[in-house]
């Protein structure tokens, strides 16, 4: 699934292309994704100029000069492709803009999703009502995680994947995060030591930088919207790397399944 670097690539990918323009045209090839589209997304977005691109957690935001926002996700196996010439299986919605530049959504397991809000996104997208801050702003930061993790016995590894604790971080980042922090995933959030929490955060907020740095990671159906390849999963510490070397300190990468999803870490390196 395409995380937060990922989506923050997409969003600086489409914002040279978007921003300032008139959307021309839309079109969409079928009713659905995830779940149906918008039934006004065609009307009320054809002849609106696109303001600005932004983030929140995983979703990607293009607002209107209409006071709108269309905001989407792109689930498991959606991307944008710019510079359209032909059409792809699986391109279920399609944008031109009077400049004649042409995008697409494609979304070949269709687990995205494509919103269409008026007002702000932050009191009128219920979604968003329930997430916790974007780990790379101020609010984010140790003592909201002491906050977070109080009495829980939760394991740490999930309680960083709670998007009402911290938006966007998804598996692959928490695992290389936790490698760097030197903390074991399977460890209760409330028996982490305070001292350990100022170096998790920097861990976290490092990871992510790099990662958007290099493009994102690519992933099995990831591409970035000019087609090109994220290279951060050159640099993946742990992830996928079970039985191989860990690059602190050489102890074989352990693998548990946690939540339905494998944390990937080592046994020698973190406690």
């Amino acid at each position: 699934m395409p995380e937060l670097p990922e989506v923050e690539t997409t969003v600086r990918g489409l914002a040279p292309l978007l921003e300032g323009q008139r959307i021309a045209r839309v079109t969409l090839n079928r009713p659905d994704l995830r779940r149906p589209f918008p039934v006004d997304l065609v009307q009320r977005v054809t002849g609106a100029t696109v303001t600005g691109l932004s983030r929140r957690a995983k979703y990607g935001l293009i607002a209107t000069d209409r006071g709108d926002s269309m905001i989407f996700h792109l689930g498991m196996s959606g991307r944008w492709r710019t510079n359209v010439t032909d059409s792809e299986p699986h391109d279920h919605l399609l944008m031109e803009t009077g400049a004649g530049v042409r995008l697409a959504l494609n979304d070949p397991r269709r687990f995205g999703s494509v919103d269409l809000v008026a007002g702000d996104p932050e009191s009128t997208f219920a979604p968003f009502r329930a997430l916790g801050p974007e780990p790379l702003s101020p609010a984010f930061d140790a003592a909201h995680l002491a906050a977070a993790f109080e009495g829980r016995t939760a394991a740490v590894k999930l309680l960083l994947l709670d998007q009402r604790i911290v938006a966007g971080l998804g598996n692959i980042y928490v695992c290389e995060a936790l490698n760097i922090a030197g903390i074991d995933p399977r460890r209760a959030g409330g028996r982490i030591a305070r001292s350990r929490l100022d170096p998790l955060v920097d861990a976290i907020r490092a990871v992510l930088e790099r990662a958007i740095a290099a493009g994102g990671s690519s992933l099995r159906d990831f591409v970035h919207p000019d087609g090109q390849l994220g290279y951060f999963s050159h640099q993946w510490r742990v992830y996928g790397r079970e039985g191989e070397g860990c690059p602190g300190c050489a102890a074989p990468v352990r693998r548990v399944v946690q939540g339905g999803r494998s944390s990937f870490w080592c046994p020698a390196c973190q406690r």
